[in-house]
């Protein structure tokens, strides 16, 4: 079975879905490897800026604990419920409304840092509460209740491969010390961000291709529909976190050889960075 695939609701339009025993697997690496990069650091890294506004790594530490234990915390909640009925928001919906909340993230992951002075330590204790729940947590019929609606608990767990791939690079660039992407947690992150794009933007007038991931189309303009596309953007996987997540912007992209643009309207500046 692929790691992801399309299905189509009755509305005709496609919903990415994916698979419970890789998104599983992918979660568990990615955490074992943010975990082991967290235990090779120096205390003097611990202090260097992390590249996140106002934030050190040691903060960045504990915002990576904070979205490994969200899945327990989530679980634990007296409102999560079994159910057959469609979740309220999207994948889509999730990547697009996160800055909404910035502000409150930003405050948690402050007061928690102030009180756990090991960040490798709070990793450690975020995976041990993770470990009794990680068949839960890749469930495709249980309901949690989210800040921005009820949300199918697969779907959240793959939000955490999101959140724990583009942290895993950000703590790389930030210490120097190698952190792993796991190829399965890597393809979900790409995939989800893709499609927050075409989300953001509708249309088919321009494809983004992410080898070898993702392509979509979007941006609101003339259909292509044979040959080779007018308006193309093409673009390496780790490139596309960066630039979906405003860690790199689209001219400092364009200015390097991992990003390609041809076309009229193939400008996806003005429409990044999808994920606050």
């Amino acid at each position: 079975m692929p790691p992801a695939r399309r299905t189509t609701s009755p509305s005709g339009r496609g919903r990415r879905t994916y698979d419970p025993s890789r998104i599983r697997a992918a979660l568990i690496n990615q955490v074992e490897a943010v975990a082991d990069a967290a235990h090779r650091l120096t205390p003097e890294q611990h202090t260097l800026p992390s590249g996140l506004p106002g934030w050190d790594v040691h903060h960045l530490l504990v915002h990576i604990a904070r979205q490994i234990d969200a899945v327990p915390r989530f679980l634990a909640r007296p409102e999560t419920e079994v159910t057959s009925k469609a979740p309220q928001i999207s994948l889509s919906h999730w990547a697009l409304s996160t800055a909404t909340i910035a502000e409150e993230l930003d405050a948690d992951t402050r007061k928690d840092a102030e009180s756990s002075p090991d960040g490798a330590a709070r990793i450690d204790q975020a995976v041990a509460d993770l470990e009794p729940v990680i068949e839960s947590a890749v469930r495709e019929d249980l309901l949690i209740p989210h800040p921005f609606g009820a949300m199918r608990i697969l779907d959240f767990t793959v939000t955490r491969l999101v959140e724990l791939v583009v942290h895993s690079d950000d703590l790389a660039r930030a210490t120097g010390v190698r952190v792993a992407l796991d190829r399965q947690a890597t393809a979900a992150t790409v995939r989800l961000l893709a499609d927050a794009l075409a989300a953001k933007a509708p249309g088919a007038s321009v494809e983004v291709r992410i080898p070898p991931f993702a392509v979509v189309q979007a941006v609101e303009g003339p259909r292509h529909t044979r040959g080779t596309p007018p308006n193309v953007v093409e673009t390496d996987p780790l490139t596309w976190i960066r630039l979906a997540t405003g860690r790199l912007t689209w001219s400092e992209a364009l200015s390097t050889p991992h990003l390609t643009a041809s076309g009229a309207r193939a400008d996806l500046g003005q429409v990044l960075p999808v994920l606050g």
